[in-house]
């Protein structure tokens, strides 16, 4: 099992070709899942050459086709742009509108109409983070809004709409990002939620949307002391397999927020972290920048295998991303190489 390693991480390439560090990590560590940037996007022609690149790449190393993402939420983050791409205001716009079910319907279908076309197969959206207005919470815009049963309701149509059309969907930031006011792109923050105020408020977007099975569940770099005083909910085994794993009974595919972040990069190196967090629960694990920190996470589980990770673990990580592969990217596969109009 040890030679799948590569399986188990989400990488980002440096531009917008298949450059030979990328080749590097298909070939030599059997890398077959990719996170695509503004860096990497021109236009659609040149995006599908690249997805393209990377199936082709893949099926050369006689790996199983990959899984290529982006964050297309829509607003302040979205990766694809005009002219070429449909863009919508953030999401806290759609969601306050009167029209919401119907405006938040034509994005997803347009977020998998757009991807599907130029070969990305997975949207990490939607944001399920519970985030009222007006008290300067770094998440607000990007919410769907700052009732539970609202970001649940509003998060479980565009969940179901993506994946109706062929579209991976990654429900985030668990266990809920909505009450920080730090960025953890920057720092790392701290949300002190009570058990009760979690589950009868934040949790309960993420608890809808594993009834509607999304392919998988990002994690949040952020400390929840109530929950875990030690650890962000990334590297935290009471958060990922207590609560998110037993509690809710989320047996899908879990993914790291990036582990380049300087919440977790400023407390220690990403491969100790990426080393933690798949210990934690995590399945899959994103890096989405410096390709030696990509390999020296890979290299430290890969002497973790057999100590401290059992095969059987191993097993099983591969098997969720597996399913989601499954499910979302082997039926694209052939179909990259066709030409579209987006």
């Amino acid at each position: 099992m040890k030679n799948k390693l590569g399986g188990l991480f989400m990488v980002g390439l440096p531009g917008t070709e298949l450059d030979d560090s990328t080749r590097d990590l298909i070939n030599r560590y059997g890398i077959n899942n990719f996170i695509l940037f503004k860096r990497n996007a021109e236009n659609p022609a040149q995006i599908r050459r690249l997805c393209f690149g990377l199936v082709e790449a893949c099926r050369a190393a006689g790996l199983e086709a990959p899984l290529i993402s982006i964050d297309q939420e829509g607003g302040t983050v979205a990766r694809l742009k005009m002219p070429h791409f449909t863009e919508f205001p953030d999401a806290r716009e759609l969601a306050d509108s009167d029209r919401a079910e119907e405006l938040l319907t034509g994005y997803a279908r347009t977020c998998a109409r757009e991807l599907l076309a130029v070969g990305v197969n997975m949207n990490m959206a939607p944001v399920l983070d519970v985030s009222p207005a007006g008290l300067g919470l770094f998440m607000e815009q990007r919410s769907l809004g700052g009732e539970p049963e609202q970001v649940a309701r509003l998060g479980t149509l565009v969940i179901k709409t993506m994946q109706e059309n062929g579209l991976a969907a990654c429900a985030k930031h668990f266990p809920g990002l909505g009450a920080a006011t730090l960025d953890p792109h920057k720092v790392l923050p701290v949300v002190e939620r009570s058990p009760a105020e979690l589950r009868g408020c934040d949790l309960v977007p993420f608890a809808a949307a594993i009834r509607a099975e999304v392919a998988g569940v990002m994690t949040s770099h952020t400390v929840y002391p109530q929950l875990d005083p030690a650890l962000p909910a990334t590297l935290s085994p009471r958060i990922l397999g207590g609560l998110l794993r037993n509690e809710l009974g989320f047996d899908g595919m879990i993914v790291t927020d990036d582990l380049e972040m300087g919440a977790i990069e400023n407390e220690g190196t990403v491969a100790a972290a990426a080393l933690v967090a798949f210990k934690a629960g995590a399945d899959l694990l994103l890096i989405c920048h410096e390709h030696t920190k990509i390999i020296a996470a890979h290299e430290l589980l890969s002497k973790a295998v057999g100590r401290e990770i059992t095969e059987e673990r191993l097993r099983r990580s591969l098997a969720r991303i597996g399913e989601v592969r499954r499910r979302f990217a082997m039926q694209k596969q052939i179909n990259t190489a066709e030409p579209t109009k987006v």
